[in-house]
């Protein structure tokens, strides 16, 4: 314990986390006390409380970093590849990789996010997630637009509708991916990421420009 009590503040805060979130993932957000967060972490109960004033502040400094996370991916696959086809496949597997990484939070992001910061009550973190998930929305945005400045989108799309509806299929198939992947493998004789690349192929086809038409 003398050894750990040298270590810095971020140390012990991450040694929670850490914490936290398998106890979240194996035993649900419902059915874990901060009691069983401090005895996995290592901690006491009181320690627990000097970085984390109760479990609703640890939960929401889990799904910032986690969503923070989720743009690193994003606005790295937007700088590494070129043309629409090839940022959109880059972008699907960012989102799979987020999802192996952060299973729990994958689903809790796209869960409800407070918008109203004038007159409810919210954590720092959750004003910080809602403007990361923004800035999420501004690469997507941008990514949309300029696919449809070079004619391989479609230009008659509303670009805010489409990027929640491709947040709803990409993580829906996404999911399924994960729960199915053995009836994917069996029945269709198709790997996970296979399967993947035709589900996404299918979606992309959707805004796809034809320029057959002009």
């Amino acid at each position: 314990m003398a050894r750990r009590k040298k270590e810095p503040q971020s140390v012990h805060r991450k040694n929670i986390m850490k914490a936290a979130e398998q106890l979240f993932m194996t035993k649900g957000i419902e059915n874990t006390s901060m009691n069983d967060i401090a005895k996995d972490a290592g901690y006491s109960k009181a320690t627990l409380y000097v970085y984390f004033k109760n479990k609703e502040e640890l939960i929401s400094v889990l799904v910032l970093e986690s969503m923070q996370k989720l743009h690193d991916y994003i606005g790295q696959a937007l700088e590494e590849t070129h043309g629409t086809k090839e940022r959109y496949m880059r972008i699907c597997e960012g989102l799979v990789n987020y999802q192996e990484e952060f299973p729990f939070y994958f689903k809790m992001v796209l869960e409800t996010i407070n918008i109203d910061f004038e007159t409810t009550q919210f954590l720092p973190e959750e004003k910080e997630t809602f403007l990361v998930g923004e800035r999420i929305n501004d690469l997507l945005i941008e990514f949309l637009k300029d696919g449809v400045e070079q004619r391989e989108i479609r230009s008659d799309i509303e670009v805010l509708p489409t990027i929640f509806s491709f947040w709803g299929m990409l993580s829906g198939l996404i999911q399924i991916a994960t729960n199915k992947e053995l009836y994917i493998g069996q029945q269709m004789g198709k790997a996970k990421m296979e399967f993947l690349t035709y589900g996404f192929d299918m979606i992309y086809h959707s805004i796809m420009s034809d320029r057959r038409e002009e």
